[in-house]
């Protein structure tokens, strides 16, 4: 597709970055020439200085022909003028981030307004992640597919699980039949596990399933199945309010530390249920004071990366037991996060940037392919696709031990009219179901591409 990306920032490099990658045809706008230049040389992409909302810099980047114009600038006035502008002179698609929470309450009204595909809230789509791993402490990551009746769930497998230093197929049946582990991360490698493969004290695992298999599945390897009962947030930032107000909205106890006076006042105003403190975060008398060693889990969110990782260290020390989130802003800390103990790690950029790439995907499978969902995972080693299956797919209604699958792929799931199936053998994919495949190939775009030719 013929892509516009008004914006050259953190988001904007890194979803020029993911949508060149794929195979689009991208051309970036930006007003800072040295920033336009870097990006241009990094991702063979086209560049054009200027201003997004300039109708002539639109025409120069090819408005007219564009499938869709992404503005992702720091100013959401910016964005949305981009969007309209590119609307009324291209009628292309056109998504915009959005910051603001005053504009929040009438985002509806905005989209439909001007027309737009999508809006994205950086913070809100971050405290969303955090959601998501406070309701289910005992994973590191929570992603869903077949709008939301099946789960990829990641967690560590520690010494005292019933699944430790056993083969997968030696895995007892209870287990065995709730869902399918498909990824295992272990000291920097990835492997699609077959049926000989061997979990270790250590290892990463992804597993998928149904909510509810999913569940059965934790309660009965013994791990916590139930939502945190309190949490403590450091930094009281857009992203902690949305984080707080969804909490507070499911009966999980809120203390939540800010440093500016005057967000406190207003924090309190717009979160009556929350204990609102107005102190340093990284002050441990502070912390020890607000009964840190004994809360159900703990949130670091202040804007310094280096803060919020010692910080989730210093908690994970005294309270070995609380779930710890860390937001991380830069994305090349990686290697060094992954060799710490710090619970949850959430890249906010890269939650945009996958939220708007996800859509991008789904205009392209209404073209060229059957993808309805995709999620890069493992450091982008190992794709998760779900693919809608067609009539005269090869596919159908072959038991699936029978299938002479590529290396590398796994069938993880399959959505046969809204019931989840964690696979067998013996199962058979059936006309319209939408199966979930996990695979270290890339480029699949068709549920036909996971056989040999």
């Amino acid at each position: 597709m013929q892509i516009i990306v008004v914006g050259c920032g953190n988001v904007g490099q890194t979803l020029t970055q993911q949508l060149s990658k794929e195979g689009h045809d991208i051309t970036v706008i930006e007003e800072n020439s040295n920033v336009l230049q870097y990006v241009v040389n990094s991702y063979d992409v086209m560049g054009i200085v200027g201003n997004g909302a300039s109708y002539s810099i639109m025409k120069d980047a090819g408005i007219e022909s564009a499938d869709l114009m992404i503005a992702v600038t720091e100013s959401d006035e910016l964005n949305l003028l981009c969007c309209l502008i590119a609307k009324k002179a291209g009628n292309c698609h056109t998504i915009a981030r959005v910051r603001n929470p005053i504009y929040k309450k009438e985002i509806n009204f905005i989209k439909e307004e001007l027309g737009l595909s999508m809006v994205i809230n950086p913070e809100e789509a971050a405290a969303g992640e955090a959601d998501r791993l406070l309701k289910f402490p005992s994973a590191t990551k929570v992603e869903t597919f077949s709008r939301g009746r099946a789960e990829l769930v990641k967690f560590i497998v520690t010494k005292n699980l019933r699944i430790c230093d056993k083969a997968l197929r030696d895995i007892p049946d209870d287990l065995k039949k709730q869902v399918i582990i498909s990824v295992v991360s272990r000291d920097n490698e990835v492997f699609i596990p077959d049926g000989n493969f061997i979990l270790r004290a250590g290892d990463e695992i992804t597993i998928f399933g149904s909510s509810r298999n999913t569940l059965t599945f934790f309660r009965k390897l013994g791990l916590p199945t139930a939502k945190v009962p309190s949490t403590i947030i450091v930094g009281g930032g857009e992203t902690g309010f949305y984080l707080a107000k969804e909490l507070i909205s499911i009966g999980i106890k809120v203390t939540l530390f800010e440093k500016d006076a005057s967000r406190c006042k207003e924090l309190s105003e717009l979160l009556p249920q929350a204990l609102i403190i107005n102190g340093d975060g990284t002050d441990k008398d502070m912390l020890l004071e607000e009964g840190i060693t004994s809360v159900g889990s703990f949130v670091a969110l202040t804007n310094l990366d280096e803060e919020n990782i010692m910080l989730s260290m210093y908690v994970k020390s005294i309270n070995p037991k609380a779930k710890i989130i860390t937001k991380v802003h830069r994305v090349n800390y990686g290697d060094i996060i992954g060799s710490l103990d710090i619970g949850s790690v959430i890249y906010p950029k890269n939650i945009t940037a996958d939220r708007i790439v996800q859509f991008v995907r789904g205009m392209s499978a209404s073209k060229d392919s059957n993808i309805e969902t995709l999620y890069k995972l493992n450091d982008e080693r190992v794709e998760a696709l779900e693919f809608i299956v067609r009539k005269g797919s090869p596919v159908i209604d072959v038991p699936l031990a029978q299938l002479n699958l590529k290396k590398g792929i796994l069938i993880a799931c399959i959505n046969h009219y809204g019931e989840i199936l964690s696979p067998t053998g013996a199962s058979v994919i059936k006309d319209r179901d939408s199966v979930i495949v996990v695979t270290t190939h890339t480029g699949l775009k068709d549920i036909n591409d996971i056989l040999e030719n």
